[in-house]
């Protein structure tokens, strides 16, 4: 009973092992100011190196439960150009999972006087994923050690950025995955995802210190045409070069738009160079009774400020 209920829980929360195998797991971290961590295409946008550590437990309360922690980090390369990386350290039950993502982007300026600027991303990601069997309640006799496996694969993107709108579109996991130590009946050997990230950022005008930023984050998975959505808005208040923000996500899976998976409170601040966010996830589906939500921490710091002579890199 114990696993049918575990089961549906990953299932109904759209964050199953399918979606979270041989990738980092996509909640809000994103909204942390945060963008690299999902899509190679903001590497090296900023003055700034920027180190990012992200932890993230998911339905708290529950045995066994997702939880993963994260640091990711990028820089500009030249004036056109950015380098990211991001370690990344996952488990979710009897399931553990260990990877690394290295990124290059470059970022092409299409009209300077209107900040028109078109970036293009590729990441090479490295995976090592396991499941133990030694807490299983009936193992195989006939199978002795654990199941594990490397993985090697690639993302792409493009962003598209004209003032303060901007469209991201990316493929991740492009490779089938290898399926030499698993039963293929069972498990998808396709693991690619589309995800598309777009917003604006609106003021009211250039000397206004509150920015309104709506944005929307869609996931599709190839291997069994499941598809979430998240609606996103933040408001941001800037003290100089400070600033701090607070808003809200709302996530759905798209054929049950009526009910979310969850709604997320989201705050955070930027202090000189210092970098902190949060946001607890309200469960608002079968799991509520058993986990009232998930943590979402991000701590950050920005080092080596250096100015591009493109505004591309800005």
């Amino acid at each position: 009973m114990r696993k049918i209920l575990f089961s549906l829980m990953l299932f109904s929360s759209a964050l199953g092992l399918y979606a979270q195998e041989l990738t980092l797991p996509q909640l809000s971290q994103y909204l942390a100011d945060n963008p690299y961590v999902m899509s190679p295409t903001y590497a090296g946008i900023g003055d700034h190196i920027k180190v990012r550590v992200n932890g993230l437990t998911q339905w708290v309360g529950i045995k066994d439960a997702p939880d993963t922690q994260s640091l990711a980090a990028d820089a500009r390369l030249g004036n056109r150009s950015g380098l990211g990386m991001l370690m990344y350290n996952d488990s979710n039950g009897e399931t553990k999972q260990r990877g690394a993502r290295v990124s290059f982007a470059h970022h092409l300026t299409l009209d300077k006087y209107d900040d028109e600027f078109l970036s293009f991303g590729l990441s090479y990601n490295f995976n090592q994923f396991r499941i133990d069997i030694e807490n299983f309640d009936n193992p195989d006799p006939s199978v002795t050690d654990d199941r594990s496996t490397t993985n090697h694969n690639f993302d792409v993107g493009v962003l598209y950025r004209k003032d303060k709108f901007y469209l991201s579109l990316n493929a991740s996991n492009l490779l089938d995955k290898d399926l030499s130590k698993f039963n293929p009946v069972f498990e998808p050997n396709r693991l690619r995802n589309y995800y598309v990230y777009t917003g604006y950022r609106y003021t009211k005008n250039k000397n206004s210190r509150l920015e309104i930023e709506p944005s929307v984050f869609f996931q599709l998975f190839e291997s069994d045409g499941r598809s979430v959505t998240d609606l996103n808005t933040k408001f941001r208040w800037y003290d100089f070069e400070d600033y701090y923000y607070a808003g809200v996500t709302y996530r759905f899976l798209n054929d049950q738009i009526g009910s979310p998976l969850y709604i997320a409170p989201i705050l955070g601040l930027k202090k000189s160079n210092l970098y902190f966010g949060y946001s607890y996830q309200i469960i608002l589906n079968e799991i509520l009774g058993f986990s009232t939500g998930t943590h979402v921490v991000t701590f950050g710091v920005d080092l080596f400020q250096g100015l591009s002579n493109c505004r591309c890199m800005y």
